[in-house]
C-alpha cells in the first residue's frame, strides 16, 4: 500500500503541470478577448482591408468550430456586399488538423483533471491531517515543477528566435504544409499573434501555479508538521 501511495502521489505531482498547461491552452483557444486583441493588433494594422469583416464574428465562428463535432469549418463573411467562404480548401484542411490537436489537449485536460480530483478527494475524504498535508506537499511540488519548466521554456524562448521554433512546431505536428497556404488565414493569424498567445498561456500557468503553491505553502506552515 505504501508503494501504491507513493506512486499515486508522484503521479499527482507530475499531472499538475500537464493540467495547468492543457488548461491554459484550452483557455486561449476559447478566449474571445485574445482573438480580437490579436486581430486588431496585427491583422487590421497590416491589412486594413480586413477591417471590412466582422472580426468578432470570425472569432466566434472559429471558437464554435473548435468546440463542435463538425469535421470542416465553414465560415461565411461579407465583403463589398457579397458573401463568400473565408478560407480556401487548403486552409480548411489545416483548421481540421488544428482542431485535432485542440481535442487532444481537451482529452489530456479531462484525464489529468479527473485523476487530480480523485486523488485530492481521496486525501480530503480521510479527514486526517497527514493526508491533507500530503496533498498540500504534492501541490507545492507540482507547482514548483510547473514554474521551473515554464521559466526554463521562457528563457529558451528569449535566447532563440520564435520564428524558427514556430516553424519546427509545424513540421513536427502537421503532416502537410497547408499551414502555409496563402489566404485569409495567414492574414488573420500573424506569427506574432502566436507569440502573444504563448505569453498568454505562460502567464496563466505561472499565475495558477503561484496561487496553488502559495495557498498550499501557507497551509503547511500553519499546521507545522514534518514533510510527508
Amino acid at each position: 500500500m505504501r508503494i501504491l501511495g507513493t506512486v499515486a502521489k508522484w503521479l499527482f505531482i507530475l499531472c499538475l503541470p500537464l493540467l495547468l498547461l492543457t488548461a491554459s491552452i484550452g483557455w486561449a483557444v476559447n478566449s474571445h478577448w485574445l482573438y480580437n486583441y490579436g486581430f486588431q493588433k496585427y491583422s487590421v494594422i497590416q491589412t486594413p482591408a480586413l477591417a471590412e469583416f466582422d472580426l468578432e464574428e470570425v472569432a466566434n465562428g472559429l471558437i464554435g468550430y473548435f468546440n463542435s463535432d463538425e469535421e470542416y469549418i465553414s465560415l461565411i463573411v461579407v465583403k463589398d456586399g457579397e458573401s463568400f467562404e473565408l478560407f480556401t480548401p487548403e486552409e480548411i484542411i489545416h483548421f481540421k488538423d488544428v482542431k485535432g490537436l485542440i481535442w487532444i489537449d481537451y482529452w489530456a485536460l479531462l484525464g489529468t483533471l479527473i485523476y487530480i480530483s480523485v486523488y485530492a478527494g481521496g486525501c480530503l475524504f480521510w479527514q486526517r491531517r497527514k493526508y491533507w498535508r500530503r496533498l498540500a506537499w504534492g501541490t507545492v511540488g507540482g507547482s514548483g515543477i510547473t514554474l521551473a519548466l515554464t521559466l526554463t521554456l521562457g528563457l529558451l524562448g528569449a535566447l532563440f528566435d520564435f520564428g524558427p521554433l514556430f516553424y519546427q512546431f509545424h513540421l513536427l505536428f502537421f503532416s502537410n504544409e497547408y499551414w502555409s497556404a496563402e489566404g485569409y488565414m495567414l492574414l488573420l493569424f500573424r506569427e506574432r499573434f502566436f507569440f502573444d498567445t504563448a505569453l498568454f498561456c505562460g502567464g496563466i500557468i505561472i499565475g495558477l501555479a503561484v496561487i496553488l503553491g502559495v495557498v498550499s505553502g501557507i497551509y503547511l506552515k500553519k499546521t507545522k508538521e514534518q514533510t510527508f
